[in-house]
């Protein structure tokens, strides 16, 4: 069976079945040939109202659904992306610019993000308190209502099904915001497959649509909690609009990412680590290796295997070849990152491979001789761009690592593990691996970021998910009504 037929979706929304949006619609196009996929129906803000209000009507309801029958959802809806693999693997290859393996890494994902949730639904949601007084005294977890969800373009299936399944599980609805340029593989897909899951009409709302109809989610004041993936610059004015609501807004934000190498590094792995963590989906993810710091004692010879392994990369179409690099998402984003490589050569830097592009693919590329005053290395590139400097000491290299408003991952790498993790422990920072890349994810493990990468773990395994997506009340319960003096 086909996941989502054309006549099903084409410049519509999800919301309360397939309905025509009112804010018209817009072609989704294919970034490696810039072919057009489809056209994607646009929500506005009467779509967004009307979401909502049945969002809320329907959510008490849910909750009060048995947990049992709430987790057989999740875990139909974590089912149905392995039997639906093939066709959402081609979204997230054509639509989003995926190699197969990094979309094979999002449907896993994806699934297991589906049963964790399908956990968390009976995961106790509360704790008995002690009292000075004769009563029964909880703090019980309840579902927030209504969770607006906004997800960004670069891993689409992964930042979109991370908060809805979660906030699904434990009793609440989810208005999703998926960015239009990935708006099946980042909405649609999930919309079809809650649809077949079984999942009660009005709980959940797919409304592709730009950075009005995100500001109007945040301060919608039926909408309580939300979870925003991107940008620090659009997390920042989320935030702000979050706050003059008074709402509760979990940000999960851009990156600068270290790749600390030790001298005592094996230096074939560590150049073969530092590539993937740099190169990976073009380098269009917020974990991205951005900056690497290493020892000057193998400085050069680091480059040399790194620039070696960039230049012989393959890049072009991933629907149609084998390759390790597909395109970039669009014009905005290449002349962005080819900017800020041309300002760091001109600002001193050396080209020690790539640097130049043919129309949306970036050959992958290394810089040498970096300071922190280098474009490329102050700045969050988000594209295939390896900055390296060099360190002569720990305390320089602790140093360069926290000079950054960043706090997002880590990954220091020596043969020497205690070391590491001594280094490890002074660089603020959400996400450490000792001994590996920056990139990495899984459904049971917390993420997050600090400083300008966002407001902490808000996400991944059970007790970030139950915070994220629950409020606590205090509740008391006693026999009888109790005198007082007045």
């Amino acid at each position: 069976m086909t996941l989502l037929d054309a006549a099903t979706w084409t410049g519509r929304i999800y919301s309360d079945g397939w309905v025509k949006s009112a804010g018209g619609e817009v072609a989704d196009l294919e970034p490696a040939t810039g072919a057009e996929l489809g056209r994607v129906g646009l929500a506005n803000t009467d779509d967004l109202d009307r979401a909502v209000a049945r969002a809320v009507a329907a959510q008490p309801a849910w909750a009060a659904t048995s947990f049992e029958e709430r987790a057989s959802v999740l875990r139909r809806a974590g089912a149905l992306w392995s039997d639906h693999a093939d066709e959402v693997r081609g979204w997230l290859v054509r639509e989003a610019g995926s190699i197969p393996p990094k979309a094979d890494v999002e449907l896993h994902v994806a699934s297991q993000e589906c049963y964790e949730a399908a956990a968390l639904a009976s995961t106790p949601t509360g704790e008995v308190l002690a009292t000075a007084r004769p009563r029964l005294s909880l703090a019980r977890r309840i579902p927030v209502g209504v969770v607006g969800v906004i997800a960004p373009f670069n891993y689409p299936l992964i930042l979109s099904i991370r908060s809805v399944a979660p906030a699904l599980a434990v009793g609440n609805a989810v208005v999703l915001k998926p960015d239009p340029r990935t708006a099946v593989s980042g909405g649609l897909l999930l919309a079809r497959i809650f649809e077949e899951a079984g999942l009660p009409e009005g709980l959940l709302h797919v409304l592709p649509g730009g950075p009005d109809l995100g500001e109007a989610l945040v301060a919608h004041p039926s909408v309580p909690v939300l979870s925003f993936t991107g940008s620090t610059a659009a997390g920042r004015r989320v935030g702000e609009t979050a706050g003059r609501h008074l709402k509760r807004v979990h940000l999960e934000l851009g990156g600068n990412s270290a790749l600390i190498v030790l001298p005592d590094a094996d230096l074939g792995l560590a150049a073969s680590a530092g590539a993937f963590g740099s190169f990976l989906h073009q380098g269009q993810i917020c974990m991205t290796t951005g900056r690497h710091l290493v020892h000057c004692d193998v400085a050069e010879e680091y480059v040399e295997r790194l620039a070696e392994k960039a230049d012989h990369l393959p890049m072009g179409d991933p629907a149609t070849s084998q390759v390790a690099l597909g395109p970039l998402i669009d014009t905005g984003q290449r002349d962005k990152v080819h900017s800020l490589v041309t300002s760091s050569v001109s600002a001193g830097a050396r080209l020690a491979a790539g640097g130049t592009f043919e129309d949306l693919f970036y050959r992958p590329t290394v810089l040498a001789s970096v300071t922190p005053a280098t474009p490329a290395w102050a700045n969050e590139v988000f594209g295939p761009v390896a900055p390296v400097t060099t360190f002569g000491s720990v305390d320089e290299a602790v140093a360069l690592a926290r000079d950054t408003e960043y706090g997002l991952s880590l990954g220091v790498l020596s043969a020497d593990v205690s070391a590491a993790m001594a280094l490890a422990e002074r660089i603020p920072s959400g996400i450490v691996h000792i001994n590996d890349q920056t990139v990495d994810d899984e459904a049971v493990a917390p993420f997050g970021g600090v400083g300008a990468s966002g407001t902490g773990a808000r996400f991944g395994s059970l007790t970030r998910n139950l915070d994220a997506f629950t409020h606590t009340q205090w509740f008391t319960m006693q026999g009888s009504i109790a005198p007082y003096p007045f």
